[in-house]
């Protein structure tokens, strides 16, 4: 199977197994693009897709960078990549195999559980914030509005003020809410 053909069974699949989330395509984090990024109520999820047609050869460098991103991180391989994946990403990441059946439907199995990211930081987080949420986040919160600075300003001024949990939560509900309608 190539990436475009694991998407959907891949988006059905997190739609059906776990409750209220986003899911984004190819967000651009350090050197890297998150093919899927999921956001839930307090956590944010990065999935790497490695397509039977992929290579691993990218793979170390976009390990490091999801880990400054996400809480947790999965890799999403096809069958032919499903004996390796283990041995090319760390303990902590999930797996995922998307696959073909002999009956011409397509299986979707979490060979691996997920867990937690203990690398990484709101400050890596807060880049992926568009101007408009960041501004949402200091209304809401009472802080001044900084009209006239940087976007690199308002948010290490967002991260000096407030407290790491209130701006996660603040930040994945800015995310989930996110409206590309307002972009024009």
């Amino acid at each position: 199977m190539n990436d475009k053909e694991m998407r959907e069974p891949l988006f059905n699949y997190l739609e059906n197994t776990q409750e209220k989330l986003r899911i984004f395509e190819e967000l651009a984090i350090r050197k890297s693009i998150a093919d899927v990024v999921v956001v839930k109520e307090n956590t944010l999820t990065g999935i790497e897709i490695k397509s039977d047609c992929d290579t691993y050869a990218r793979l170390a460098t976009q390990i490091k960078d999801y880990d400054h991103f996400f809480d947790y991180n999965y890799i999403a391989v096809g069958k032919s990549h499903i004996r390796q994946a283990h041995k090319h990403i760390p303990p902590k990441w999930g797996i995922i195999c998307i696959y073909n059946k002999d009956s011409g439907s397509v299986a979707v199995e979490e060979v691996r559980k997920p867990q937690q990211n203990t690398h990484t930081k709101v400050k890596y987080q807060i880049k992926l914030l568009w101007r408009l949420e960041l501004n949402n986040i200091l209304a809401k919160n009472n802080l001044p509005k900084y009209k006239q600075k940087s976007k690199l300003f308002v948010k290490q001024k967002i991260l000096e003020k407030l407290p790491e949990d209130v701006l996660k939560q603040n930040l994945c509900y800015e995310l989930f809410e996110r409206d590309y309608t307002l972009l024009y």
